[in-house]
């Protein structure tokens, strides 16, 4: 089973930063559809804040089997972020996570 945290692992983002990320779909299937990118602010541990219409930009689209994010800003400096990216492919329902940390 592929694991759902991407590889690349932890992402450093400057507050002031603009970012777009992709996520290649291939481990878990090809043409993904129904994307939707959700982003939490997790830095209390305890809890975990849907924050992503105050952090995104944009939609998501597909490109053969990569998805690419709406731009991710106006992060908070020293906030840790945990990215979900919710797809379609071959009839089974996947979100793989990646994480990102705000820095100055």
């Amino acid at each position: 089973m592929t694991s759902r945290e991407v590889v690349e692992g932890q992402q450093p983002q400057g507050a002031d930063e603009e970012v777009t990320y992709t996520l290649t779909t291939t481990p878990w299937g090809s043409s993904p559809s129904n994307v939707v990118v959700t982003v939490y602010d997790i830095t209390l541990e305890s809890v975990r804040e849907n924050v992503t219409s105050t952090v995104t930009s944009g939609s998501p689209s597909v490109n053969g089997d990569v998805i690419t994010l709406p731009v991710i800003l106006d992060l908070v400096e020293n906030h840790n972020y945990r990215v979900e990216v919710k797809f379609t492919t071959g009839g089974q329902v996947y979100e793989p996570y990646f994480y990102i940390v705000g820095e100055m």
